[in-house]
C-alpha cells in the first residue's frame, strides 16, 4: 500500500491508485460546503468558504491517516441575500443535486464515511436533506456540521470565549466570524468598516422570532436579508480579535478530529424491516443496496 494515501490529507492530491489505497484504510472523507455571499463592509465574500476550509484543512493535518478533505462545494443557497451585490445564489434543488452526487460518487467508489462541514447557515436545510438521502439511497454513511457547532462540544468554551450578548451578538459577519477571518486572513479583513448592527428581529427582544448561530427562538422566519440589517452584518464584529480567531480555530480543528476519531469506527445501524407481511413493489424511491 503506498505511504502517500496514509499522509496526504488532501483528497484532490491523489492519484486513482491512491485512492484506493485511502478507501483500502476506511478513511473520512469531509467535504466542505460554503457560499460566496455578502459579510457586511468589513469581511469578503468568500468567509463562508474560506472558515470551514480552513479548519477541515487543519483537521487534515493532524489526523491524515484518518482524513481527506474534498475540494470545497462553492457556492451554497443565498437567494435572501440577493439585494446584496456579489452574492451568488445555487438554486436550492441544484445545490442538493449537486452535493448530493458527490456523496453518491464517494459512496460508489467505497467510501464509508462522509461528513459534510459547512459555513453557511441557509445551507443546512438543504444539507440536511442531503445528508439524510445519502444514508437512505447509498450504503455510506453521513452526518452534517457547520464548523461552529463544533465549538459546542465542549460545553465550557464558548462561555468563556464569547462577549457579545446571546442571543445576537454571533450571527453574520459577527464577532465569531470576524475573529476567524482576522486569524486566518487579516490582510484582507477592512478593519476601517467594522461596525456592529443587532438585527431587527433580535432588537425588538420578542419570544418568538429571534436568532443566532447558537440558538433560535420558537418561530422560524427567514425572509430578504436586507430587511433585517442595513450593512449585512447581524452581530458584533467590534468584539473581534485575532487571538479570539486563533482559539476558535484550534478549538474547531481539535473538536472535528476528536468526531472522526469516534466516528471512523462507530458501527452502522442495521436496517431492519418490519413488515408482516413483505412489500409487493419496490420502495417508491431509490435506496440503500440491502
Amino acid at each position: 500500500m503506498s505511504s502517500r494515501a496514509a499522509t496526504e490529507h488532501r483528497y484532490y492530491k491523489l492519484t486513482w491508485p491512491e485512492i484506493n489505497d485511502a478507501i483500502e484504510m476506511g478513511k473520512v472523507c469531509i467535504v466542505p460546503c460554503g457560499s460566496v455571499e455578502q459579510h457586511g463592509h468589513h469581511l469578503p465574500l468568500d468567509v463562508d468558504l474560506i472558515c470551514p476550509t480552513e479548519i477541515a484543512l487543519g483537521a487534515g493535518r493532524l489526523a491524515p491517516d484518518r482524513i481527506l478533505v474534498l475540494p470545497t462545494v462553492s457556492y451554497g443557497y443565498t437567494g435572501h441575500v440577493m439585494d446584496f451585490p456579489g452574492t451568488i445564489n445555487n438554486d436550492w434543488t441544484h445545490f442538493i443535486d449537486h452535493v448530493l452526487d458527490i456523496t453518491r460518487s464517494l459512496a460508489y467508489h467505497g467510501f464509508k464515511k462522509i461528513v459534510l462541514l459547512n459555513g453557511h447557515g441557509s445551507n443546512m436545510p438543504n444539507l440536511d436533506l442531503v445528508s439524510r438521502r445519502t444514508n437512505l439511497e447509498t450504503d455510506a454513511e453521513c452526518v452534517l456540521a457547520a464548523w461552529w457547532q463544533l465549538l459546542q462540544a465542549d460545553r465550557d468554551f464558548l462561555p468563556r470565549w464569547r462577549e457579545s450578548e446571546y442571543p445576537g451578538g454571533c450571527s453574520h459577519a459577527c464577532e465569531l466570524e470576524t475573529s476567524l477571518y482576522l486569524f486566518l486572513d487579516e490582510d484582507n479583513v477592512r478593519k476601517e468598516h467594522i461596525r456592529d448592527e443587532i438585527a431587527a428581529f433580535n432588537r425588538d427582544k420578542n419570544d418568538f422570532i429571534w436568532g443566532d448561530l447558537f440558538g433560535k427562538g420558537p418561530v422560524a422566519h427567514i425572509s430578504w436579508t436586507s430587511g433585517y440589517t442595513e450593512s449585512g452584518v447581524t452581530g458584533r464584529p467590534e468584539l473581534a480579535t485575532v487571538e479570539k480567531g486563533r482559539q476558535a480555530y484550534e478549538e474547531a480543528v481539535k473538536q472535528l478530529v476528536h468526531f472522526v476519531e469516534y466516528y471512523q469506527v462507530r458501527p452502522v445501524e442495521p436496517r431492519g424491516d418490519r413488515h408482516r407481511v413483505p412489500p409487493t413493489m419496490p420502495m417508491p424511491w431509490r435506496q440503500r443496496p440491502v
